[in-house]
């Protein structure tokens, strides 16, 4: 191999296999998928270990991506469901699985996902690194949390999420922010509390190359994550976060530098009015690289319902630069998701990723709901059903309410304007109240 990484052979000209999947799915020429690569606005996670994915490309010139998030917790231990929400998942099309697992097995399930799943995997060291040493967090050493990134790497995993930003610098500047919401990140509060117990920097921050040269060596894609972000809407856009943007592009560069793809983990929270600038922040500070939002959800007080509200902040967030949107499912804030929660939350995701994607033009966006306006015009209820989004429920609903006619539905009967059109149009009579 005369290439370390895909930013590597990208620099060096090389258009890698990985690069002509992506092109041919994104119907854009390889070697524009390269330059993008060469210049870090795209991103292909594509671990060398990791021998059964499909890979995709992640950046705000191809189509919008969703990661489903999901994992064991010490309250819900069993991987038989963890699975079967990966599998429902990869079904319905998600492109990135990220593993939050917190208790348990940890490692088997994690190498059975990368030896297994055709997703992107992606993972957050830091929680692994907890259950691994199984000792005070104020106990493991910088070298320790360093090798479990060593050890996921090793395992497979496209991505990785780390907590570089909030340094001794930054967690200054939020102790005296006062925000409402403090941090929410888990990661992000693991790292500062470490901090805060042993008074050390960082050690994601102060050993910054070594992670570089573990991710150049197995071509994992670091995720720049977000441990400022907002958790709540009044702390959106605060001096917290975008002191933490700042630091991440500064990493963004540096990691550039040692041809490590990156991507950036973006806000939580955050009001309708402010998605916009915040994306476009993002893309000035980190030099276009892909964007990777969770959510933003748009207000706070809708637990049960926060896949609509991240939904509608994601669909604005991709259409003004985000790249990668985090699946939010109902159960956010409330409980570990069960399948249907997962599958809710993907529905809901894929909406807006696919509403940003012709909201920003990308090619052949649109031909979607062309073909599902034709077959509405028909009134071709079986064309209608294996276009929907969600087809299984769009058969329900229809099967569960009969209509008198079968060209129309029960909302509108003989009074369908479509059904009335089309036989004006036809030269044919209408009768409504027969």
């Amino acid at each position: 191999m005369d290439y370390t990484t895909q930013m590597d052979a990208a620099r060096k000209g090389i258009i890698t296999k990985e690069m002509e999947n992506v092109a041919e799915y994104e119907n854009i020429p390889a070697e524009e998928i390269r330059d993008l690569v060469a210049k870090g606005q795209v991103a292909i996670p594509a671990n060398k270990n990791h021998t059964c994915l499909k890979p995709f490309g992640i950046g705000s010139k191809l189509k919008t991506k969703i990661n489903v998030n999901l994992g064991t917790s010490k309250d819900c231990l069993n991987l038989d469901v963890e699975m079967e929400k990966v599998n429902e998942a990869v079904k319905m099309g998600a492109e990135a699985i990220m593993d939050l697992s917190s208790f348990g097995d940890t490692q088997k399930f994690r190498r059975k996902l990368t030896s297994e799943c055709s997703a992107i995997i992606g993972t957050v060291p830091i929680y692994d690194a907890v259950v691994y040493y199984n000792k005070p967090l104020k106990s493991i050493t910088a070298k320790e949390w360093i090798d479990i990134v060593r050890m996921h790497a090793e395992d497979g995993v496209d991505f990785m999420t780390i907590h570089c930003g909030i340094n001794r610098a930054t967690a200054e500047r939020f102790k005296k922010s006062k925000r409402l919401m403090n941090i929410v990140s888990r990661g992000g509060s693991l790292i500062f509390s470490w901090m805060e117990l042993t008074g050390n920097e960082n050690p994601f921050y102060e050993y910054y190359d070594e992670i570089l040269d573990i991710c150049n060596q197995y071509d994992v894609t670091l995720s720049l994550g977000d441990a400022c972000r907002p958790g709540c809407i009044e702390d959106a856009g605060d001096i917290s976060q975008i002191e933490e943007l700042v630091t991440l592009g500064e990493l963004t560069q540096r990691a550039w530098g040692k041809n490590v793809q990156v991507i950036i983990e973006g806000p939580g929270h955050m009001p309708l009015d402010q998605i916009r600038s915040n994306m476009e922040i993002q893309q000035t500070i980190c030099k276009g690289a892909p964007f990777y939002v969770l959510g933003p959800l748009v207000t706070d007080i809708a637990p049960g319902y926060d896949h609509i509200t991240s939904a509608i902040g994601g669909a604005i967030a991709a259409t003004y630069g985000a790249s990668f949107l985090c699946y939010v499912t109902p159960a956010e804030h409330l409980r570990l998701p069960t399948v249907s929660d997962v599958k809710e939350g993907i529905i809901a995701s894929k909406i807006a990723a696919h509403a940003a994607d012709i909201a920003k033009g990308i090619p052949g966006a649109k031909d979607w709901d062309h073909q599902m306006g034709e077959a509405r015009r028909a009134l071709d209820w079986e064309r209608q059903f294996e276009l929907a989004i969600d087809s299984e429920k769009a058969r329900r609903y229809r099967a569960e309410s009969t209509p008198e006619c079968e060209d129309t539905c029960t909302m509108c009967g003989k009074m369908c304007s479509v059904r009335n059109i089309n036989k004006i149009l036809n030269g044919e009579d209408v009768e409504i109240m027969e």
